[in-house]
């Protein structure tokens, strides 16, 4: 368990902490191989469990840029680092609504690191990442109430996003700066502030999508934490 108090950082520190921790395995180490793994076997197992959602136009968006920016495999470092870079432009630019999205897009991404660098080292790094051996690691950890966490904070999140599209100036002003955001080399954290108010935009409200996503992802922890036989089963009742 980290010493690091993820509920009272700032948002650079939390960024500083994501940098620290991408690097905690170190490039081409098999503890990194494992984790890249499990990173791709939990975007399959998110696909699967959302697939039905992607497949309504409405909320095809919505499901790519929690898969893919917010809560998958992607590659998060050069956003990060963007982050961190502007932050002190960002700090007199942006509302303090949408410092609070970053902040818990932050938080949840720390998170996510801690709990998958442990789950690393429950897996072993000689025993394939799959439905059994995640849903052992996940008991083992013993983390049940930071995984309610981060169900929560992918809520929050997702939550705060859906109200900020509705304010015409921050959105529009994002779209603006599209250019000169990628002339200015802030391109990859312009896309993902830019993704994420599309993405929301398109749902025109996105209540219903995130009730699915607290659902299941409620439903599946409980099987997990219940030692069920099938926990990632396509049923949510």
């Amino acid at each position: 368990m980290s010493s690091f108090n993820l509920r009272i950082a700032s948002l650079y520190e939390l960024l500083e902490r994501n940098r620290v921790l991408r690097g905690q395995f170190g490039v081409g180490t098999p503890e990194q191989t494992k984790l890249e793994e499990l990173k791709r076997w939990q975007t399959r197992r998110l696909d699967r469990t959302y697939s039905d959602l992607r497949d309504r136009e409405r909320y095809r968006r919505g499901v790519e840029f929690f898969l893919t920016q917010l809560y998958g495999e992607g590659d998060f470092a050069p956003r990060d680092l963007q982050l961190q870079r502007a932050y002190p432009i960002m700090q007199r630019m942006l509302p303090e609504a949408a410092l609070h999205t970053l902040r818990m897009a932050a938080q949840l991404e720390v998170l996510s690191q801690e709990l998958d660098a442990q789950m690393v080292g429950l897996i072993g790094l000689d025993t394939p990442v799959d439905e059994h051996s995640y849903a052992e690691a996940y008991r083992a950890s013993n983390r049940a109430s930071d995984r309610r966490w981060q169900i929560q904070l992918l809520l929050a999140a997702g939550r705060d996003l859906d109200r900020l599209v509705h304010y015409p100036l921050i959105y529009g002003l994002i779209r603006m700066a599209h250019g000169p955001a990628h002339m200015a080399g802030f391109g990859t954290l312009h896309d993902f502030l830019e993704n994420g108010f599309t993405a929301f935009k398109a749902m025109g409200s996105a209540i219903d999508f995130l009730h699915a996503i607290d659902e299941r992802e409620h439903i599946i922890m409980q099987r997990l934490l219940a030692a069920d036989p099938d926990p990632f089963r396509l049923q949510w009742s």
